[in-house]
């Protein structure tokens, strides 16, 4: 399978596994992202999910550019690639629980728009990212360059756009387009597992709300703010706390 989901533990791993190809991703790839994503998060056991190659060398460069030529003179299955695309993206955008990108080598093209996708990105040094659809006459999608602005604002995502160029680690983490530097992201995935699973999943939402322009509190998210209080995870919480011991969330 060029794409896979395994479970260690709390953490899933969702493994693009095309080395051959540089991972590049092709349609029927792109309709196995959310029946695998939907498993991890209704996985009771998983609180968080690292999205990563198989091997290093190449996060992954893109749509299959190889098939996208064959297939783009047709309207249908252009129109069928743009859902396929679209939906992985939003499934990970809008998954429930934290998603952690480990991004090494080249993540560009499709393969950047997935990572952006993810509520964090880790890099190695020798990773490179970039969205080229300026080197095909493409036009990205409003949720994809949604995607990029909301990660480094808009200036910097036209200037990522209209250059099509590939930016190192270093400039990724200097701008927002990363947002940590290392090539182990279990550390910071356990620390997660570790936290309130009720307070991550609350707080993504809470944030996604944000992104897509919401300023003020509502009914819901008062209510929200309010239920805190009741649910177990405060209560295990406060005990902890009084104790001097570890919460077990």
């Amino acid at each position: 399978m060029m794409l896979r989901l395994e479970t260690q533990g709390a953490v899933a791993h969702l493994i693009i596994d095309r080395a051959a190809k540089r991972n590049a991703i092709t349609q029927e790839m792109w309709e196995q992202f959310p029946p695998l994503i939907a498993q991890a998060m209704t996985d009771d056991a998983v609180r968080v999910m690292i999205l990563r190659a198989a091997e290093p060398g190449a996060f992954s460069a893109g749509a299959d550019i190889a098939e996208f030529g064959t297939g783009a003179t047709d309207p249908a299955w252009r129109a069928a690639n743009q859902a396929a695309i679209a939906r992985a993206q939003i499934e990970l955008t809008l998954a429930p629980k934290p998603v952690i990108a480990l991004i090494e080598g080249d993540c560009v093209g499709g393969g950047c728009g997935l990572a952006l996708a993810c509520d964090l990105r880790v890099a190695t040094a020798n990773a490179r990212l970039g969205i080229t659809p300026a080197k095909l006459g493409l036009v990205y999608s409003l949720h994809d360059t949604k995607l990029l602005v909301d990660a480094v604002g808009p200036s910097q995502a036209k200037r990522i756009l209209f250059t099509a160029g590939l930016i190192d680690a270093d400039e990724a983490l200097r701008i927002g387009l990363i947002d940590m530097l290392g090539d182990d992201p279990i550390p910071l995935a356990e620390t997660i597992a570790a936290n309130s699973p009720h307070t991550a999943r609350e707080a993504k939402a809470m944030v996604r709300r944000i992104l897509n322009g919401q300023a003020h509190d509502d009914a819901t998210t008062s209510a929200l703010f309010a239920d805190a209080f009741i649910q177990p995870d405060f209560e295990e919480g406060v005990s902890a706390f009084l104790a001097k011991r570890k919460p077990v969330f």
